[in-house]
């Protein structure tokens, strides 16, 4: 692998402990189900909810074999017939094979009203027997029970399910269809749904269980979760990462972060995307996870702060993640839609701006970004076309900027702005979280991991990129925009970006000493992007210190107000660096 090579000592699965004696985890399936029948009682109705992904059919035959006699209704009998839920959802998930509309449904709105009540009826009747509905949206097919029991699972593990076509969408059987279109639907329909049923019913939750090892799930009370998620909403943690091969992918997350190198290449990093990472408390030893949207849904004010959940709602604005082209390939040439564009097509209140900051560069790393000052926008959206419909290859650098790039280099990208990464580099990408909203305008004539061709999105990308951010715009205001505006003992503090468009902020801090900062009322994210260690501490004694290391994503909630950081372990009486980002005002 070309470029500096740096063992680290990065920590794929950050636990968050969690003390307490009160507070258990149940691990197995026997132990799960003689916990939930001693608690319902022997003739108790059960209501057990589930998200998408949870293997329903396992949990039934655990059911039946502890329970012994036992009543099992399923909540999907009482959904509406598949060919009208496909009907209702259509106008969200429409035609197009990547892009949909945020849909305003209830899950409610899939079930039938009159199945529903028959479903009640038979419920409701006197049972000498355990009586249990089970799937999602139980709790409408049931008027009284006696225990809720939520199963719940993290969206990346669940497209790890779609991927092996273990897993349908809502209401509807066709996890045989591309897995695209399925993730598609989830995310536009099937997890806004769900989440919203979740949150409603969380605080009455009596029971939550981890079923992402099918055959080891682990159950803790409602109690703890809420202690779990109070703890974590007030002190810093990580969320778990998680690593994707892709086309253009390299060779660099195999070595830093120890991953499977018998792996082609790992294109993607996600190392703080909270809609799909998971938590993972440590109660006892034992280890519980959780869906990390669980802190956001439910504990929005502490962790986002007050303006930002005021601005955003219970959604986690900042995404951290890394783009691995070292010995790989280009990214494919891309822009993001306008504010306007997007919420007017798409249902989005806010957009993918974004920025590079290099983590890691080789020999010959460069990036596009920005439109060459000669381009005329016809000729380059008739190339594009011909690329789209004829195959032939399109000449980017005819068309577009390119920078070459080093380390510790930070590249602004406002959303309208053409640009990619190279090859021979590693990126650590801040950007807003509707990173679903990428279109493509050429993929350098090649085709998937799957063999496919990559969707192209040139309608889209035509209609929003920025004709005027030429040469010397671009070098003007996006590229390595560093400005020093602090200083103290030890250490310096700069400003990077984003553009000044964007909501969100960055700060660079070098330090050799300890750093004072301040939340000031906006969740951080932060990275350490030089250094192997460092450690986070609370001058008021709020938290126990964290440790990070280096290339570590890591949030600070904004609850916790003052904190410090400063080098440690390995990386004592050496310079370290993180990079921070937050909401600005």
């Amino acid at each position: 692998m070309k470029g500096k090579k740096i063992t680290s000592n990065y920590d794929k699965y950050p636990r968050i402990r969690v003390s307490g004696d009160k507070h258990e985890c149940i691990r197995g399936w026997d132990a799960i189900c003689g916990a939930i029948k001693d608690k319902a009682g022997d003739n108790g109705k059960i209501v057990i909810e589930t998200y998408q992904g949870v293997d329903t059919a396992e949990v039934r035959t655990a059911l039946e074999e502890v329970f012994g006699s036992c009543t099992i209704y399923d909540s999907t009998d009482a959904m509406k017939p598949a060919p009208e839920i496909e009907k209702m959802v259509y106008p969200y998930v429409t035609d197009d094979r990547v892009f949909g509309y945020m849909t305003d449904l209830a899950l409610s709105d899939f079930f039938d009203p009159e199945s529903c009540r028959k479903l009640r009826e038979k419920t409701g009747k006197g049972n000498k027997d355990i009586t249990v509905i089970l799937g999602p949206g139980a709790s409408f097919c049931c008027d009284r029970s006696d225990l809720l029991v939520y199963l719940d699972m993290p969206r990346w593990e669940l497209q790890l399910r779609m991927r092996r076509h273990e897993v349908n969408n809502l209401g509807v059987l066709n996890k045989d269809t591309e897995f695209a279109l399925r993730v598609k639907q989830s995310f536009f329909v099937d997890w806004r749904v769900l989440d919203r049923h979740k949150t409603a019913l969380f605080e009455k939750t009596d029971f939550f269980v981890d079923t992402v090892r099918s055959s080891d799930p682990r159950m803790i009370s409602g109690e703890a979760m809420k202690h779990a998620l109070e703890i974590t909403s007030r002190q810093p943690f990580r969320v778990v990462p998680f690593f994707d091969p892709g086309p253009w992918g390299g060779q660099w997350l195999k070595e830093v972060i120890d991953l499977d190198r018998d792996r082609v290449n790992f294109a993607w990093g996600f190392d703080c995307v909270p809609e799909e990472n998971s938590l993972l408390f440590d109660f006892g030893g034992i280890t519980f996870e959780t869906p990390s949207i669980n802190l956001v849904l439910t504990r929005p004010e502490p962790l986002l702060g007050q303006q930002v959940y005021k601005k955003f709602g219970a959604e986690f604005p900042i995404r951290f993640d890394f783009l691995d082209t070292m010995d790989g390939g280009n990214l494919s040439l891309q822009v993001h839609p306008t504010k306007a564009y997007i919420k007017e097509q798409f249902g989005m209140p806010y957009t993918q701006d974004e920025s590079y900051y290099i983590l890691d560069a080789g020999e010959g790393a460069e990036v596009y970004l920005g439109i060459r000052d000669e381009t005329d926008p016809e000729k380059m959206i008739a190339g594009l076309k011909n690329a789209q419909e004829k195959g032939q290859a399109f000449d980017a650098d005819a068309y577009i900027n390119k920078w070459p790039v080093k380390k510790h280099d930070h590249y602004l990208i406002p959303s309208g702005t053409v640009h990619c990464s190279g090859r021979n580099s590693v990126v650590l990408e801040i950007s807003a979280t509707p990173y679903i909203f990428t279109f493509k305008l050429w993929d350098w004539g090649r085709l998937g991991l799957d063999g496919k061709p990559r969707p192209i999105h040139l309608f889209h990308g035509e209609n929003v990129i920025d004709w005027s951010r030429r040469t010397q715009w671009t070098k003007d205001n996006l590229v390595n925009r560093i400005e020093e505006v602090a200083q103290g003992e030890g250490w310096k503090e700069e400003k990077t970006g984003l553009y000044v468009s964007d909501f969100i902020e960055t700060r660079r801090h070098w330090f050799t000493g300890s750093v004072p900062h301040n939340t000031n009322g906006s969740v951080n994210v932060i990275n350490l992007v030089e250094g192997r260690e460092a450690i986070v501490e609370s001058p008021e004694g709020k938290f126990e210190p964290f440790v990070v290391h280096y290339a570590e994503t890591f949030i600070i909630p904004a609850e916790v107000g003052d904190y410090t950081i400063r080098p440690y372990g390995a990386s004592e009486g050496e310079e370290c660096a993180t990079l921070k980002a937050f909401v600005r005002e």
